[in-house]
């Protein structure tokens, strides 16, 4: 919980303090998920500026601890436990001042956010002072990082897989149903598509990977055989059968099977993407997530699939993450409020902002 910089994937390095002027007033941008919380800190905007203006994020911190999910859905109890002393730790470090808005994203929020809808607003205002909020999908904040405050289609593919699109009206979702109903060509269905081609080479039967099956039992650290039961009694399953995907990438080039299988997990994105992208659009399609850090052996793939689904398709890497997400639309809500259509679940507004003066 030191570092002054966040440098997770395609974050940019964060302007440091100015010593002489420091500023005073600030927004907080949240990122919750599976592998715990961040919190970045950032100036508020200026009077005048525009509602799309991205600021660098000035501090950051992290808990590896993720945010518990109980019978109500997200426990608000234990993010604030995590989040109140986190943002004291940054407006600290800034110099002092206060947050004057904040942007949640969290993993979950549309199905799972209704204690935090619930207890949320009025507990920031309690014990920060903050009343402009957002509540938002954290593949909300994944697509205002990938692509800022504009019309069009993100992918965010990580061990599971999400489009979201908009046309600024209103969300277009496709996939994001999990690693047993869907998150098709994500990390996991990639990590488990391999590990059945090792299992089809082993059994003698078609389309097996004598290639993946070496590569599997070198992986998990003995036969093949013994994998089921080292797999199915572990609750992170998800977790477990995408690690094997970069596995399947690194086997490709030399291997048709899992070269397939990564060409195959290019048509589910392609066609994610093309469910939710606007048909008024530019067809840019912003890519965010670790997944497509495979590079061009998943990316030459698809943008072949998304120039055949999508007229005029143009892949973009994406220009930030969840957490620039988060801090770019707490900046927004000090300057007009989001451009991104809010609604009651994916982008939450508990009020609107010239109802949350400051």
């Amino acid at each position: 919980m030191d570092a002054e910089h966040f440098a997770g994937d395609g974050a940019t390095a964060a302007a440091p303090l100015d010593d002489g002027a420091p500023v005073r007033r600030w927004v907080l941008g949240v990122d919750s998920g599976g592998s715990g919380l961040r919190v970045a800190l950032a100036p508020a905007p200026e009077a005048g500026e525009p509602a799309h203006a991205s600021p660098p994020r000035t501090l950051t911190t992290t808990s590896r601890t993720p945010v518990r999910t109980g019978a109500q859905g997200i426990e608000a109890a234990h993010l604030l436990d995590q989040l109140l002393p986190m943002a004291d730790e940054l407006t600290e470090r800034a110099g002092g001042g206060r947050p004057v808005a904040l942007t949640l994203g969290a993993a979950g929020m549309a199905t799972l956010g209704g204690e935090l809808r619930a207890v949320l607003p009025a507990a920031l205002e309690r014990e920060l002072g903050v009343r402009r909020l957002a509540l938002a999908a954290d593949a909300v904040t994944a697509y205002a990082g990938a692509l800022g405050q504009r019309a069009g289609a993100v992918v965010a593919a990580g061990t599971g897989l999400i489009a979201l699109g908009t046309d600024l009206t209103s969300w277009h979702r496709a996939d994001g149903w999990g690693h047993l109903l869907g998150d098709c060509g994500g990390g996991a269905w990639i990590g488990r598509a391999g590990l059945e081609a090792a299992f089809r080479a082993y059994d003698g039967r078609d389309g097996g990977s004598g290639v993946l099956r070496e590569r599997a039992e070198d992986f998990f650290d003995g036969p093949l055989t013994e994998l089921p039961g080292k797999l199915y009694p572990r609750t992170d399953r998800p977790a477990v059968l995408a690690s094997f995907a970069p596995e399947v990438a690194r086997c490709a080039p030399q291997d048709p099977v899992a070269a397939g299988i990564l060409r195959e997990a290019a048509r589910h994105i392609a066609e994610a993407a093309a469910a939710v992208c606007p048909p008024d659009a530019d067809g840019t399609v912003g890519l965010t997530g670790g997944l497509f850090g495979m590079g061009e052996v998943l990316l030459a793939p698809l943008r072949e699939e998304l120039a055949r689904r999508i007229p005029g398709a143009r892949p973009v890497p994406a220009a930030g993450d969840p957490l620039d997400g988060a801090v770019s639309l707490a900046t927004a809500l000090c300057t007009g409020g989001p451009l991104l259509p809010s609604d009651g679940r994916l982008l939450w507004l508990p009020k609107s902002p010239d109802d949350q003066p400051n």
